[in-house]
């Protein structure tokens, strides 16, 4: 499944940026989409994620009340919207999918670098 991420960038503490994620080749019924991150020196983390059909969405702690993943179904695109953003925000994003029955991520795209400056 080809994830192509856009909309990276570099911004001020507290600002946003929105994330874009564009799959192909398939429908997602039945997949889970969302996004890591890995912030520089550090370990990739999980940062959320969107049932495709229901539409739930389950977000790390750290970015809970501050970033929204959302989907578009019409154009197999998923996004990412990051407010109140914060230095330690800054990183790599990957934008992910697994089937619903899968335990990990098997799916990846090229990362986009996030850089929040104080």
């Amino acid at each position: 499944v080809p994830l192509q991420a856009s909309g990276g960038g570099l911004v001020q503490a507290g600002g946003s940026l929105r994330l874009s994620c564009a799959a192909s080749g398939r429908t997602f019924d039945n997949y889970h989409m969302g996004w890591f991150r890995q912030p520089p020196g550090k370990e990739r983390e999980f940062v959320g994620d969107i049932k495709w059909t229901a539409g739930t969405t389950y977000y790390a702690d750290s970015v809970k009340g501050r970033f929204t993943i959302s989907r578009d179904n019409a154009k197999n695109t998923v996004f990412l919207q990051m407010n109140s953003l914060k230095p330690e925000d800054t990183a790599v994003y990957y934008c992910v999918a697994r089937e619903a029955s899968a335990v990990r991520y098997r799916y990846w795209g090229q990362g986009t670098q996030v850089t929040v400056s104080s």
